[in-house]
This record gives structure tokens, sequence and C-alpha cells, in this order.
């Protein structure tokens, strides 16, 4: 596929997206002309001012500290999540369409959590199978009953979204337990406005340095009523954590305390914060630890990070707790295969972003199916994150396969299997020009009473060519996302 029609020289004329689908040129049946502007600008630079206004922002994030952690067999190194310097752009229609399907995708995600500790009907129906929930690692008894402020389990939730060759979009993964990234969105639309303020000028891109402000406001509302002004902290497992660097820019950007386990106690199954004054009340924590380390009486007792009694304290409507305990059932691998029928049996609605193909490999047909078409097929594990353990059929090797094969026949409950999704690409700056790389993009929506979803989101980009793999600690790196305000015109004194 050649670049479509309109396409500027200079800069951009060598550039070729190939089959996919291009963010910034759009594809053949749906070119990106709401993008013409920043392209036309785009190509008015000559590649060793942008080379070189792409080394001053890494240089610039690396001495702000924007970094996060990567774990190898002996140490934690701290690193700078690589930043490409060209944007990704989404038109005022692109986004309202995305926004809406995150908006139901999240109400039907929270239904469901409501659903499974309360009545679960959804279950008794056989809508969802009642032992992927029931047996799931993450489901938690003592949530059953318990009723929590507007029914919203999951305040906070980044949902993954990828774009295929025909340009539609679709979630690849939610993200409802401890959702991370967002700091990177934020720093980066700031990293732009620095170094690149030329190319944004009267572009008409929606803010999202409110984001904290957002954040607060849900923490609040969901507080306990008969608190006054409720006091909220952001509670982090400590600097070792890979994204401390975001705890630290979500506390400041709340304007709350950042605390670890050891900071609060709970006397009388209410939960304080140590200060030098003594003893303060804590009504409302943002918690970024996992439930098994969040409190040693109710769930591991060998974790040194959590608080005990905090359990105790949330069942008694003392302290609310974002996330909420026992989300993590929503997001896991296998149950994300039922979305598109919760929301269907809770909203009486299809899916407004569909999700990709998947198959579920505790099932006997698509166990056999995936061992039947292993070259051609992504698996992953339904338990892990960050892009580990997963094996792409068609890149892999022999002896890649072989061993994929045998972990499904071993355990084929712990597996999904997807088609290869021909990710959209999206022009990056690399040492040999400007060449396409493959991005995804990860959305985030707050709820307390109500759903905000801020306009942007994390796209993440692969800067190795060829590869699919967009995690952080695969190597990847992200872009700023523009969504663009509607009606904004689109060329130079015109409009779209």
């Amino acid at each position: 596929m050649s670049v479509p029609e309109g396409k500027p020289t200079d800069l951009l004329s060598s550039y070729d997206p190939g089959l996919y689908h291009d963010e910034l040129f759009g594809g053949r049946d749906r070119p990106a002309d709401h993008a013409a502007l920043i392209r036309q600008r785009l190509a008015g630079l000559n590649f060793e001012e942008l080379l070189r206004r792409s080394q001053d922002a890494e240089r610039e994030l690396y001495n702000l500290g924007i970094t996060f952690l990567v774990y190898s067999n002996k140490d934690a190194v701290d690193r700078i999540l690589p930043f490409d310097i060209i944007p990704r752009v989404i038109s005022a229609k692109e986004w309202a369409h995305l926004e809406a399907g995150i908006n139901q995708r999240v109400a039907a995600l929270n239904l469901f959590l409501h659903d499974i500790y309360h009545d679960q009907k959804i279950l008794k129906d056989g809508v969802v199978p009642a032992d992927l929930v029931l047996g799931n690692n993450c489901f938690r008894p003592q949530m059953v009953g318990l009723d929590v402020p507007f029914d919203t389990y999951i305040h906070i939730m980044g949902v993954d979204l990828v774009r295929d060759r025909e340009g539609t979009f679709r979630v690849l993964e939610d993200n409802g337990r401890v959702p991370s990234g967002v700091s990177y969105v934020v720093e980066n639309r700031h990293m732009m406005q620095r170094v690149f303020p030329d190319l944004m000028q009267d572009i008409g891109i929606r803010p999202v340095d409110n984001y904290g402000h957002k954040l607060l406001d849900a923490m609040m509302e969901i507080a306990p009523q008969d608190v006054g002004d409720p006091q909220v902290v952001l509670l982090s497992p400590g600097s070792y954590n890979s994204a401390y660097f975001e705890h630290i820019f979500l506390a400041r950007e709340m304007g709350v305390p950042l605390v670890e386990g050891r900071d609060l106690v709970v006397e009388n199954d209410r939960v304080y914060m140590k200060t030098t004054n003594g003893l303060a009340r804590v009504d409302s924590i943002y918690r970024r630890i996992d439930d098994a380390f969040l409190d040693p009486k109710a769930f591991n007792p060998d974790s040194m990070l959590g608080v005990p009694g905090i359990l105790e304290a949330y069942r008694k409507g003392n302290v609310a707790l974002a996330n909420a305990i026992g989300t993590g059932v929503a997001d896991d691998k296998a149950i994300y295969c039922y979305v598109p029928r919760m929301i269907k049996y809770y909203l009486d609605q299809d899916a407004i972003i569909p999700n990709v193909d998947t198959r579920i490999c505790r099932e006997a047909d698509s166990l056999r199916y995936t061992l039947d078409n292993l070259d051609k097929l992504v698996v992953k594990p339904v338990g892990e994150a960050g892009g580990y353990g997963i094996t792409i059929g068609p890149r892999a090797s022999k002896e890649q396969l072989a061993e994929c094969r045998d972990k499904l026949l071993a355990d084929p409950a712990n597996y999904i299997s997807q088609p290869v999704v021909d990710l959209s690409v999206c022009p990056t700056v690399t040492e040999d020009g400007i060449e396409p790389r493959h991005v995804d993009l990860r959305p985030f929506a707050i709820t307390g009473k109500n759903t905000w979803v801020l306009p942007g989101g994390l796209t993440r980009v692969a800067l190795k060519k060829g590869t699919l793999i967009v995690n952080s600690s695969q190597g990847g790196g992200s872009k700023d996302t523009w969504v663009l305000q509607d009606g904004v015109g689109v060329q130079e004194g015109g409009a779209s």
C-alpha cells in the first residue's frame, strides 16, 4: 500500500506504512484528513532538526527523573520510558466513538463485579461460567455482600486498544486492578509543549493536565459520607516498585500525601496516618498495591507492604479504597472474552468497541483449534502482564512453538489465543529516518458516581523494527496522544 494521496514531500516523502493503517495518514478508505495540518508542518522540517529535538526531549525526561524500574535477574535498573516526538493524532469523531465505548465497558464491568459479589445472576444464567469466576485467584470471598459507594468497584481503569488493518479499533485487554501509565500521558504533553510548540500551535488539542483534579474529585466522592473534608492519600508499595515515579507524580497532582503501609495504622476499625502531630484520620485511599499484599491479616500474612486490619475498616465503611478489593476478576484475560456478553446482559446493547477474537484454551474446542493453528496465533497466559509469556506464532521458532505446545497441554486453563492483529503504525523517529512502528492505545477512565475519560491516553510504540510488543518492559516507548477538538481546522486557514 502506498501512502494516501496528498502526502507531503520533503521529510515524509519516503515514508511508507506498507499494508498497515497509519495513525497520521489513515488508510486507503479512511484518509486522516484531520491530521493534514500536522503532516504539513512536519514535512517542513528537516530530519536533523527533528532528531535534535527528539534527543533534547529524552535528555530532559532523564533529568526530570521520569522513569520506570526494569527488573533483571540481579538488579533493578532505573530507565526513562523512550519517547518519540511525532504524535499520534485522533479526530474528534474517532474520540467520541472511543469515549462512548469505554464508558459502556466500565459500566458493564462494574455491574458484573456488583453482581458476582451479590446475587451472582450472570453465573446462574450461564452467561459467564461460574467456575471461571468463583475459582479465579482474584475472586475475594470477603467482598461477598459488601456494598460500595455508587456500586463502583473499578474507579480507575485503563483499556488497551489496538487498531487493525481495516482501521477498526478493538479492545485487546482490560486493566481494572492497578492500571499504570497515566503519568506519562501528562508528562509527554508537557514535553511536547516545551520542545515542539510550533507543531502544536493553533491545532486545537484537548488538554490532559486536569487528570489529577478529576482523580481527587472521585476519591473525595467515594469517601465515607459522614466526613465533611475527606483526607485522601495515595498508598504505594515503595520506591522499588516499577511505577514509583507515577505514584509520586499522582500524589503531587492530587495534592495528597504519598504513604506506604508502614505510615498507616488501623485503630478501632478506622485508618490513621502517622504524622509529626500524632495520628490523622484517613478517609479515602488510592492504592497502588495488589489485593494480596494489602492486608496481611486477611490475605498474604507475609506481606510487609500493606496495613494490618484495613480490610475490616473497609468492610465497615470507615475508609474507601480505589480500586475496590476483588476487581482483578474483571481484568482476567479469560473473563475478557465474555465482556461483550456482559454488555448485552446488563445493558442490552452491543459492544461499541469489539473485542479481538479470542479463544479460551480451557474449552476443548478452543484448545484443539489453538494447537492446530499454533503457528498462526498469539498465545497468552491469563495471569501475566507486561508482555511476558506471550508466543507470537508466525514469528516463533520451532523450539518456541514446541515449548508453547507443551505448556498448553500441561495447563490449558492458563492460556487464551488470538489471531495476530496487524497493529496500526505511526511515523516514528529512528536513526535511519522516519519509519513506521506499531502502536496501541491505553485510555484512562475515572469513575465515582459518574465516569470521565481522559481525552487521549498512553500511546505505546514498539520501537524495535517489526515487533508487535509495545510494552515498556519489552523495549517499547511512548508518544503524545492528541485528541483534536471538534470543528478544528485541518488546513492552514481552512476547516474540515
